[in-house]
This record gives structure tokens, C-alpha cells and sequence, in this order.
């Protein structure tokens, strides 16, 4: 009778992702013994809090990694609860620095701002979608809500977990392997938020602070409307980040789009580019219908390439689509539910942009020394 062999029963332990952490258990200090007796093989694992919502999924993954380890016959699972000695030695693993970390010189995470000079442009939408796109190819990418007013990421993402808090430490939900916060995690119902700027700046700024993304490859931020309160904390808390304008063809969207992004030139930021949402939306017959008009993406484009002196590109049209709407509503956006549809495949062609844009290293640290 074969027996299972200790070291490969830690192997295997070690393949087990924190749904929350993204990081293996046995690297965050969670694996906190394996017991092997016979073909019985016991693994203690500690959560980070009592209540961890996920506990099931950390129980079932760890039962998986070990089912096909040769000899192993029965497989008990103890979870118990960090002391909080060991949940501060995981924050100063996790997060040895306070601060911002993607508005450090070092950092190499791309940080887009997703802005629209007006609401109801899908915006929103048009992030989510970009976000699980990238997440689809293999990036780590992570959303902060921002529109503190008008909350919608949760919803489009069919989020209904609430963050996990470790002592100081916020730990994002999880959805489509993208990770959100937002302050509609932490209102009860649909109840509103009546803040005014300092609060904003002070949420924002928490987000940014106090939640742990781990390395991001991309970081989006769903702007509200306009160019107030928000917008300008965002060029003071994260001045790296490059704004990406969404608007309708109507005229008078993209006229006040272009307001939206012309604000950079007083913040000092960049514009990645401009994304038309709502385009024309191809018939059955193959006519194209224009609810919206045609023609305000690229005159965005065209007037901030002027205005700012430096080449804005139309990234790309994502038609009107019925799909992109139901997507949203049943919480998984249409790149995941439909890639085939013409409006998957316009948000598929502009994240494939973002992704294929230079991270920029001018100025910043490798890390590394001459000899």
C-alpha cells in the first residue's frame, strides 16, 4: 500500500491560491502544519479573520490539491483563526510601507482614469468590460471604484461580497479575476452618499492607502462625471495616471468630453485615449443605425491632439448593443459573456491597446546598481 509522502503533500499545498490574497497560503504564513497518518492527511490552515467569508472556498481548494497526491485516502481540513501577532506579520509581509503604492517611482503598475465629461455615456461599462478583458489574458488588474456619488461597479460585476478588514488592512472582493473596491460595499441597500470634498478626497485616498491590491499589472479608476472634487484628487494622489475618455458620437457629449480631458493640461497628466461608446448598431438587414449620431469620438480625439499638442488616439467604436446591457445587468460583462459580439470584439481591440502600451520607464527606479 502506497503511503503519501510529506514533501509531496506540501507541494501541493502549495498550488492554493487566497481567493482574497491571490498569493499562495503556504507563502502568506497560513499554512500552519501538515500531519500525515497513514492514508489520512491533516492540513491546518489559518484565516486571516474568524469570520473570512471565503473560508469554504480555502477549505475546497485545499481538499482538491490534495485528492491527487498518490496515497492519500482521506483528507481533514482545520481551520483556524490567526493570532493577531501573526495577522501583523502577514500585514508587514503584505505591506511593508504605508503610503500609495502605485504613485511611487518604482512602481510599474499602468493606471488609467477612466473619465466622460457627462453621465450616461457608459463609462462604467466600458471600464468593467476593459478590466475582465486583461484580467482574461493573464494581467493582474484591479478597479477603485470612484464615483462615490454613483456607484455602479459592484452591480456590473455581480459583487455581492463585502471587503474582508485585517485589523487596518482591506482586502478587495473578487470578480472575474479582477479586483474592486467601492464604496457601495459599505452602504446598506441602495442608500445614498451625501459627501462633500474632503470626504471624497479622504475616500479616495483610503482606497488607495489603506486597501491591498498586491502587484497590479493595471489599475482602473471609474471616475464620476466632470472635472470636479474627484477628478482633481486623482491628479494629486496618482499624478502617473493617464486619462482615457469615454463619449457617445452625440456632438454635445463630445463636446463636454473634451472638457474632461482637457483638464490635463492644468494637472499635468496624459491621455491614453478616446473610447466612443454607443456607436452604430448594425440591423439584420446590415444597415447601420445611429441612435446617437456618428462622428464625436474622433472629433474628441482630434480637438485634444490640438489642445494638448501630443497625439490622442480614437482607441476604438463599441457599438450599441443589447448584449452590453444585459451583460451588465446579470453582473458579468460581455467580453466573458459573449466575445463573439461586435461590442466584445470593439472592447477586446482597445484593451489589446492598453495592454500593448508602453509602461513608460523614464525617471523611474529599477532597482538595480552598477557594479
Amino acid at each position: 500500500m502506497t503511503l503519501p509522502d510529506e514533501a509531496a503533500v506540501r507541494a501541493a499545498l502549495s498550488t492554493v491560491i487566497d481567493p482574497e490574497l491571490r498569493r499562495p497560503i503556504d507563502e502568506l504564513g497560513m499554512l500552519a502544519g501538515v500531519e500525515v497518518d497513514g492514508g489520512t492527511v491533516t492540513a491546518r490552515v489559518l484565516l486571516t479573520i474568524s469570520g473570512c467569508p471565503l473560508r469554504g472556498t480555502i477549505d475546497a481548494d485545499v481538499r482538491r490539491a490534495l485528492r491527487d497526491v498518490p496515497g492519500v485516502r482521506e483528507v481533514v481540513v482545520d481551520l483556524d483563526v490567526m493570532t493577531p501577532e501573526q495577522r501583523q506579520a502577514l500585514r508587514d509581509r503584505l505591506r511593508p510601507e504605508r503610503g500609495i503604492p502605485f504613485s511611487r517611482p518604482e512602481s510599474l503598475t499602468k493606471v488609467y482614469a477612466v473619465a466622460s465629461g457627462k453621465g450616461g455615456v457608459g463609462k462604467s461599462s466600458v471600464t468593467v468590460n476593459l478590466a475582465c478583458e486583461l484580467a482574461a489574458q493573464g494581467l493582474r488588474v484591479g478597479i477603485v471604484d470612484a464615483d462615490v456619488h454613483g456607484f455602479s461597479v459592484p452591480a456590473l460585476l455581480g459583487i455581492m461580497q463585502a471587503p474582508t478588514q485585517v485589523d487596518d488592512m482591506i482586502l478587495p472582493p473578487v470578480a472575474h479575476g479582477v479586483k474592486v473596491i467601492s464604496i457601495g460595499m459599505f452602504v446598506t441597500g441602495n442608500q445614498p452618499v451625501a459627501w462633500r470634498g474632503p470626504m471624497l478626497h479622504r475616500a479616495l485616498e483610503q482606497f488607495l492607502t489603506d486597501v491591498y491590491f498586491g502587484d497590479l499589472d493595471v489599475l482602473f479608476l471609474d471616475l464620476p462625471p466632470g472635472t470636479g472634487d474627484i477628478a482633481i484628487s486623482v491628479s494629486q494622489l496618482l499624478p502617473n495616471a493617464q486619462l482615457l475618455i469615454v463619449t457617445t458620437p452625440q456632438a454635445a457629449a463630445a463636446d463636454v468630453a473634451e472638457r474632461a480631458g482637457s483638464v490635463s493640461s492644468q494637472t499635468g497628466q496624459s491621455v491614453a485615449g478616446v473610447v466612443e461608446n454607443m456607436s452604430g448598431m448594425t440591423l439584420p438587414d446590415g444597415t447601420v443605425l445611429e441612435v446617437f449620431g456618428s462622428g464625436g469620438g474622433q472629433r474628441v480625439a482630434e480637438r485634444l491632439s490640438e489642445t494638448l499638442g501630443s497625439s490622442v488616439p480614437l482607441l476604438g467604436q463599441v457599438p450599441l448593443d443589447v448584449g452590453l446591457r444585459e451583460g451588465g445587468d446579470a453582473g458579468v460583462p460581455i467580453v466573458l459573456r459573449d466575445p463573439r459580439s461586435p461590442s466584445a470584439v470593439a472592447l477586446k481591440a482597445v484593451a489589446a491597446q492598453l495592454a500593448s502600451a508602453p509602461r513608460g520607464l523614464a525617471g523611474r527606479s529599477l532597482g538595480v546598481s552598477p557594479r
